[in-house]
């Protein structure tokens, strides 16, 4: 055989494993305001998973789709699901980019025609789901006071966005349920003990976790005991060199 043959070989025997190898999955749902989006950002940075929102995916899409962009932002707005075909193409475009095959899907999927459509375009299921448990009248508070600028923040497509969660987004959850796949988290309570339970959840699927996320105020005295450490071995090359220096003037 030759070593053309022998790498031709070699390169299909590579793409069949990269087609074959599929993505962990872990789909994260509640309620808007639920704190999902919060609490995935900071588990994170300490798993090896990639964190991807899909409405912040579909937001930046709206920025970027040069054909699909108006309608985007306008569906968003109304708290209307934008088409399956759109949102997986946005979202496997996302996935891919990342460079990594865990992700926690964040608010997805919204309602059973894109879990459908996800599954048969991925042909995976996902490991687990996660559902963020809290009150409506709690999620609403939240919402309406966090002012970060987004078009949906307004009270009347909070309203909106409420109760397609409550008709589509909740049969999702029961699907999951049914096939035992469900994990509820109390999103009620202090955000350490709802991250805590997070990572219990997650601990099985990713072995590189930490068992801490290193605060910033612990990066911050690294740092510091670093540049000391540097500081005192600038001391001692210096008296080192006064030394040999001494030497050679006796």
């Amino acid at each position: 055989m030759g070593s053309s043959s022998i790498n031709d070989a070699a390169i299909a025997k590579e793409e069949i494993a990269a087609v074959e190898k599929k993505p962990t999955v872990v789909f994260v749902l509640g309620g808007p305001g639920a704190g999902k989006s919060t609490q995935c950002a900071n588990i994170s940075k300490c798993i090896g998973f990639t964190h991807l929102s899909s409405g912040e995916v579909l937001r930046k899409a709206s920025e970027w789709d040069p054909d699909n962009g108006e309608m985007i932002k306008s569906m968003l707005k109304d708290g209307q699901s934008v088409p399956p075909d759109i949102t997986l193409r946005v979202l496997q475009k996302a996935m891919k980019q990342s460079g990594n095959d865990k992700f926690l899907l964040d608010g997805f999927p919204r309602d059973e025609e894109i879990r459908a459509a996800f599954e048969d375009a991925i042909n995976i299921e996902p490991e687990l789901v996660i559902f963020f448990d809290c009150s409506a009248e709690e999620r609403e508070r939240r919402i309406l006071s966090r002012n970060q600028g987004r078009v949906d923040d307004n009270k009347e497509s909070v309203r909106k966005r409420f109760t397609y969660f409550e008709k589509y987004t909740l049969p999702v959850v029961e699907y999951y349920r049914s096939r035992g796949k469900v994990y509820v988290i109390d999103a009620s309570k202090p955000k350490d003990e709802v991250f805590e339970t997070l990572k219990t959840y997650l601990t099985p699927l990713a072995p590189r976790i930490e068992t801490e996320v290193v605060s910033e105020a612990k990066l911050k005295q690294k740092v510091k005991c670093w540049v000391w450490l540097q500081l005192r071995l600038q001391v001692k090359l210096k008296k080192v060199k006064w030394w040999a220096w001494l030497q050679q003037r006796l």
